[in-house]
């Protein structure tokens, strides 16, 4: 049903046990489906199981989205797609949405907040445990920090040559998706655990991923700021027991547009 794909980091340090500890989650869910690491990947013996594709990089510069997607295009063996951030880890829930989500709409994008959870707390614990204290402990990263995507393929074709880990990327495909079909909003049904890192892989830091020149390259190949969608535009939400219904806060970016008044107030 699903090919799991991400374009991770170097795997080093903590960052390469943060990515392990998510590449096995994945693992897990899907079974002999598919995971797919475009570029970077474990260490042979690591007890990881995936597949890897080459990806195009630019000296000095991120991955590019576009050949990235195609890449994984070319080997995937599922209909669906799940690309996400290689910190996240995905828990069994995941999978009852997606068939929901499938059978609702034949193009849909599937998407929902993040917790964020220390990765000492990640570590180790099974699925049903780790649900458990994600909900209790983790706190939900908000309606602008977009992790996962759950997609036909072929939904977002063409894509533009959007820089990996930098910002606006993920605006433009919520955007683009409303413009195909339902977006639905799974942060009810669907705990997907971010585990928490600083941002000491960018020479410029946090800056450099949401405000420098690629971060810029981005915006301007996504349209502009009147494309910056994010989970408040979804069209739809996804609620507990896997109902889906419409979302009134998307109705001319109501909840966006309220959010984003109470930014430049200083309102939290």
């Amino acid at each position: 049903m699903l090919t799991i794909f991400s374009i991770p980091k170097p795997f080093a340090g903590s960052t390469g046990e943060i990515q392990a500890a998510a590449v096995r989650s994945w693992a897990c869910l899907v079974g002999d489906d598919q995971v797919v690491l475009v570029g970077e990947a474990p260490e042979p013996g690591a007890g990881v199981p995936f597949e890897r594709v080459e990806a195009l990089q630019p000296e000095g510069a991120a991955p590019r989205l576009d050949d990235a997607f195609a890449r994984v295009d070319a080997v995937a063996r599922q209909p669906l797609r799940c690309f996400l951030n290689a910190d996240i880890v995905l828990l069994p829930d995941l999978l009852p949405a997606v068939e929901r989500a499938a059978a609702f709409a034949p193009r849909f994008l599937l998407v929902g907040q993040t917790r964020d959870l220390d990765p000492a707390v990640v570590g180790g614990r099974a699925s049903d445990e780790l649900r458990a204290v994600a909900l209790e402990r983790g706190i939900l990263r908000g309606p602008t920090a977009i992790d996962w995507f759950v997609f036909p393929a072929g939904l977002f074709d063409p894509m533009p040559p959007f820089s990996v880990g930098r910002a606006a990327f993920d605006n433009w495909m919520i955007w683009k998706a409303r413009q195909l079909g339902p977006v639905i909003d799974a942060t009810a049904a669907v705990v997907a655990v971010h585990q928490s890192h600083g941002y000491g892989h960018l020479a410029g830091g946090k800056d450099e991923a949401y405000y420098g020149a690629e971060a810029a390259r981005n915006l301007e190949l996504a349209g502009g700021s009147r494309h910056r969608y994010t989970l408040h535009d979804a069209s739809h939400r996804m609620r507990a027991d896997r109902s889906i219904h419409r979302n009134p806060g998307s109705i001319l970016r109501a909840r966006e547009t309220a959010r984003k008044i109470g930014w430049k107030l200083g309102i939290r």
